[in-house]
């Protein structure tokens, strides 16, 4: 007998087990914890059918009356009430709280604690088909709820009304905040942002300090319904009850995954991506047509090799007569610290005045892509100057000195110069950049990197940016068709030379009444950093840090339909790799 009374008792606690693994038949006002709410429910003795605020419900264990008691499913109420009822495996129990009572079942031990105090199982409780039941009187001595039993009718009546909790704490003289809100619409599409209506405040009128949210998106890409939930704290730390509403998602598109970030997200912006994505949709898209000429009014000389020297000496030297640029980048590899300087030799038998219209210089620094960026954008936005230094016949001045730079340090410069008359210039690396004694200095060989005097110092690309529907691109710096390196001469070698990656040059890319779209920058050779000059405003990419190939874009800039024009101008900057492409998104009204 004790046997068989030990496998009934293991049968009733895997019964149990199971009975508090189902979910909830209803809860309790779950969008408003705050607020009262009533709560109707018909019983019937013995019999399944039951109605839960005029719904009818099927029930595993009826109402039903044990040794002249009645027994009402304990579960099923707490869940239509909004109170816990819970199995806890640790500890073997079943817990039931109410607002005023925490009350412990412990079927093993035939035991019933309530608020800490003892009371026999049976005289409180019973299992009935794996289900625990309580006793009637239960619902308004610990429930707080009203009930009136039928005899004839064999029906128990039962009404639950939910105060509303008070907010004030007498103790802390402060009340605790609300939390609330609510949306703009009933339901929202895919991709379709979210408008979120804050409805939270505190009644005390000091503030609402923190928000703490669970589940909030700014938008959904799965149809569906997905819970929100609130909390919000005061400024004297009270937290709010949390206030939980669902969102509805229909199966319906307004942006996709790869459209929504393009319109939603602002000017500057980075677009973070997989390679998936950007091979999928942005890797090989259709070129705008373009326009090209190429202006040869400013020859460009451009010292980068040796990039890194290891000893001193002349880097570059060429002559300008009128129009020139001076561009030069290079680092440190000697073991001491070293000036760099241009000298300005005047070759002609009368004076000759060299006139500075523009310029972009950064003081020496490890980082080399930093040097490139803040001398670009120094270069791009083009300050007006007029310096000038007049040269006597046959003499050589220094035109610019830099402070000493220490080894592993770069340097990256521009200056647009304008001169009467024939100059040589000089890039020099040394201790003493005295015009004698530099000129006197060995010319460094060439060890790879870019070297010598260009005629094309400016490339204007006229793109036809209205009329395209799809997303489209722009290349820059590829060396192919779409952007050739720049062909130039080196006279210290004496032999041909292109702009690998056409340094020094400026593009000024213009398009006539654009459309409305997203232009975006998508690094694909390596690592980026650089201006852009659209419309004259300067515009950092990224704004920190470095865009590296595969891992995203960023948006350069959006128009509206409206612009006369599109103005972009860039310079390719050192430290960073080439190509490029500049993507053109056409968008419509969608996100306004």
């Amino acid at each position: 007998m004790k046997a068989i009374k030990k496998e009934l008792a293991l049968l009733l606690i895997l019964s149990v087990l199971l009975t508090f693994g189902w979910m909830p038949i209803a809860s309790a006002d779950q969008e408003n914890p705050m607020s009262s709410g009533t709560t109707y429910v018909l019983l019937y003795i013995d019999k399944p059918d039951s109605f839960l605020n005029g719904k009818q419900v099927t029930l595993d264990a009826p109402a039903t009356i044990l040794k002249d008691k009645t027994f009402v499913p304990a579960k099923f109420l707490g869940d239509a009430f909004g109170m816990k009822v819970e199995w806890n495996e640790k500890t073997r129990t079943i817990e039931m709280v109410t607002p005023t009572n925490r009350i412990i079942f412990d079927s093993d031990n035939k035991s019933v604690w309530i608020n800490g105090y003892w009371q026999k199982f049976d005289d409180a409780a019973a299992i009935v088909n794996g289900r625990l039941m309580i006793k009637l009187t239960w619902l308004a001595d610990y429930m707080g709820a009203k009930y009136t039993y039928n005899n004839e009718l064999r029906r128990v009546e039962v009404l639950y009304v939910k105060s509303m909790k008070g907010l004030y704490n007498p103790n802390q003289g402060n009340s605790k905040p609300v939390a609330k809100f609510t949306f703009a619409k009933s339901s929202y599409k895919i991709g379709e942002p979210v408008k979120f209506v804050d409805l939270s405040y505190d009644p005390d009128a000091e503030g609402i300090a923190k928000y703490e949210w669970k589940g909030k998106q700014e938008t959904y890409f799965t149809p569906g319904t997905y819970p929100i939930t609130l909390t919000v704290t005061d400024a004297h730390g009270n937290v709010s009850e949390p206030y939980s509403r669902n969102i509805v998602i229909e199966d319906a598109t307004y942006l996709t995954e790869v459209e929504y970030p393009i319109y939603m997200k602002p000017v500057g912006s980075f677009i973070k991506t997989d390679w998936s994505m950007l091979w999928g949709n942005f890797w090989e898209l259709p070129q705008l047509p373009k326009q090209v000429t190429e202006d040869s009014s400013r020859k460009l000389l451009v010292s980068d090799s040796p990039e890194e020297f290891t000893q001193k000496g002349i880097l570059y030297q060429d002559d300008i007569e009128g129009k020139g640029r001076l561009y030069a980048d290079h680092v440190n590899g000697t073991k001491e610290n070293v000036t760099l300087a241009i000298l300005a030799k005047n070759t002609t038998n009368k004076p000759v005045t060299v006139k500075t219209t523009n310029r972009g210089e950064v003081w020496p620094s490890v980082y080399a892509n930093l040097i490139g960026n803040e001398a670009t954008v120094d270069f791009l936005m083009a300050d007006p100057m007029n310096e000038t230094l007049t040269i006597p016949p046959n003499q050589t001045f220094v035109y610019r000195q830099f402070p000493d730079f220490y080894p592993g340090q770069g340097v990256n410069l521009f200056y647009d110069v304008e001169t009467d008359g024939k100059v040589q210039f000089s890039f020099v690396a040394s201790n003493d950049v005295t015009p004698q004694s530099a000129l006197s200095l060995p010319l460094l060989p060439f060890t790879g990197h870019v070297r010598g005097t260009f005629p094309v110092s400016q490339v204007n690309w006229n793109i036809d940016a209205s009329t395209f529907t799809s997303p489209s691109r722009i290349i820059i710096g590829d060396g192919q068709t779409a952007d050739p390196f720049q062909p130039g001469f080196d006279p210290l070698r004496k032999m041909a030379v292109k702009n690998e990656g056409n340094y020094g040059v400026v593009y000024k890319i213009h398009a006539d009444k654009p459309r409305k779209m997203a232009v975006m920058i998508l690094a694909k050779g390596g690592i980026f950093k650089g201006p852009f000059k659209i419309n004259g405003d300067i515009r950092l990419v990224p704004e920190s840090g470095v865009l590296t190939a595969f891992d995203g874009m960023q948006i350069l800039a959006k128009t509206t339909g409206k612009e006369d024009s599109l103005d972009i101008e860039f310079s390719p900057p050192a430290g960073s790799a080439f190509p490029i492409d500049l993507i053109f998104y056409p968008l419509d009204d969608r996100g306004e």
